[in-house]
């Protein structure tokens, strides 16, 4: 994924993720530009961001310094930081839900604070910024199997992440007058405390330039054995790669390329090509420049052109919208020669023209739902499945419940060593039916059982549906889980009674 769950520090604490960076100009007002930078993959609906976690995206000055193979972009010196903070929730005063609040710091000094998930964003008072932060529908879609190539349905269907939009004025921030090429990073760092850590403090947890820098070329999914350095990247000085650890990468770069290069069994790239890519590459930073037009299909077109040994034609950038994936995937393995369209055209909420242009997020409860005939009576069956403590689920090693009736408790151990505690909502035994919620053990909230027996010919129906909310975790990850189980427990009642004709 674009640069979701990137490393094992990462994958640690979600809220440290940076999932994405995007920046392209305004579709409300050519004369802005806007950044935007997305932490907490698969966020769920109680995602909130770190308040200890200094969220920011700094902006540098680029020159090409270099064309064809000698390609090059030189950052300048000064940079543009944008810096945002978030409080803990805070109790409002009618009851209702508690709010976070956020203050993003800009290049000029000025401040401004906002409440998180208000539509509306902030402004500052001269109108040169204004700023969303909050839940939105994650833009990013993945419709590939990466490490078999092979297409598939949108990987992040129904996920959302936390954002940070911030929609400036281009002049009176950039000054593009004295140039108008930029490059963009993201990272999240430790806001510092005193005495809580011994040592120093980490100079940053996680950051992000161009998409797919760490979990595609870095950590190529095909490489088997290869070790892991997504952390050790993380820990690198945007727009400055510490010169002792370049040869690290680069050897990684160059294997991870040219397996990327032969996965369709053609050699496309020459291997000087392959030695410019792997240069710019190493200067991780996602390039825009604000004098050209940046639309859907610019991304990358800077970095073409100039590898090319040609001027750019576009503004480069990335949108909300821009199908990143099929274009990397098209570059790096048949540098340009047959567009590789995956199993997907778009996100599961296309981004918007208006403020603060990522969609909504998604709130839609999911359903898993699986049935089966039974050659028994609904009596029969019932007296072994309707005991809610009882074990006959396969993937279950053992219960252990506490306390009768409705609220009851049972702690679920699986054979794999999870353990899954559920509580009794209501139970029928007329109607062979009850309805359970789950309270830990499975990254979904909302998540509501109901497992009924009614009668079927001369037989039985076994019905079990599972509502739910993905959080923390892919929702097609979440499913494919609770699918599993409901699967493999009613197929094993299949073996039991047998099946009607």
């Amino acid at each position: 994924m674009s640069d979701h769950v990137d490393g094992p520090r990462s994958i640690g604490d979600p809220s440290i993720d940076l999932t994405d960076l995007f920046a392209f100009t305004s579709p409300e007002d050519p004369s802005r530009t806007v950044l935007v930078a997305n932490v907490f993959p698969s966020a769920g609906a109680s995602a909130m961001f770190s308040n200890v976690v200094n969220h920011s995206i700094v902006v540098r000055r680029m020159t090409v310094a270099g064309l064809g193979e000698a390609a090059k972009f030189k950052p300048d010196d000064k940079e543009y930081r944008f810096n945002c903070k978030f409080t803990d929730l805070q109790r409002v005063a009618n009851g209702s839900k508690p709010t976070q609040k956020g203050t993003c710091t800009f290049p000029s000094g000025q401040e401004l604070t906002f409440v998180v998930n208000d539509e509306r964003g902030a402004s500052t008072p001269d109108g040169v910024f204004r700023v969303f932060a909050g839940l939105r529908s994650d833009p990013f879609y993945l419709a590939w199997l990466v490490a078999i190539l092979k297409k598939f349905p949108n990987l992040l269907e129904h996920d959302n992440v936390l954002s940070i939009v911030i929609d400036f004025d281009t002049k009176q921030v950039l000054n593009p007058d004295k140039g108008p090429l930029f490059g963009v990073i993201a990272e999240t760092s430790a806001i510092p405390q005193p005495r809580t850590l011994i040592g120093h403090e980490p100079p940053r947890f996680d950051w992000v330039g161009r998409p797919e820098q760490t979990n595609m070329r870095l950590n190529n999914p095909a490489m088997e054995g290869a070790d892991d350095v997504r952390d050790l990247w993380n820990q690198m000085t945007p727009f400055a790669l510490a010169e002792e650890f370049q040869p690290i990468f680069r050897k990684r770069l160059l294997d991870s390329l040219t397996n990327w290069d032969m996965r369709d069994g053609k050699a496309d790239w020459p291997p000087a090509a392959l030695t410019a890519v792997i240069n710019v590459y190493l200067d991780d930073f996602l390039l825009f420049d604000v004098s050209k037009p940046i639309n859907d299909t610019s991304f990358f077109e800077i970095e073409k052109s100039t590898l090319h040994g040609q001027p750019y034609q576009t503004g480069g950038g990335r949108t909300v919208n821009a199908n990143v994936i099929d274009i990397m995937l098209t570059w790096m393995v048949n540098n340009d020669r047959e567009f590789l369209q995956g199993g997907a055209t778009g996100a599961t909420k296309p981004g918007s023209n208006s403020f603060p242009y990522l969609a909504s997020p998604n709130t839609q409860i999911q359903t898993a739902v699986e049935s089966v005939e039974l050659a028994a009576s609904p009596d029969k069956v019932w007296a072994l499945i309707g005991d809610f403590g009882a074990v006959w689920e396969p993937l279950v090693a053992s219960i252990i419940t506490v306390g009768t009736g409705v609220g009851q408790l049972r702690t679920i151990e699986t054979i794999d060593g999870k353990r899954i505690i559920e509580r009794l909502e209501a139970i029928d035994n007329s109607q062979r039916s009850y309805r359970y919620s789950l309270i830990s053990g499975i990254q979904a909230t909302d998540y509501v059982g109901t497992l009924t027996v009614s009668p079927k010919e001369l037989g039985s129906l076994v019905k079990w549906q599972v509502q739910y909310w993905a959080d923390g975790q892919p929702d097609i990850l979440v499913k494919t889980i609770i699918s599993t189980l409901l699967k493999t427990s009613l197929g094993s009642l299949r073996e039991r009674f047998g099946v009607t004709q």
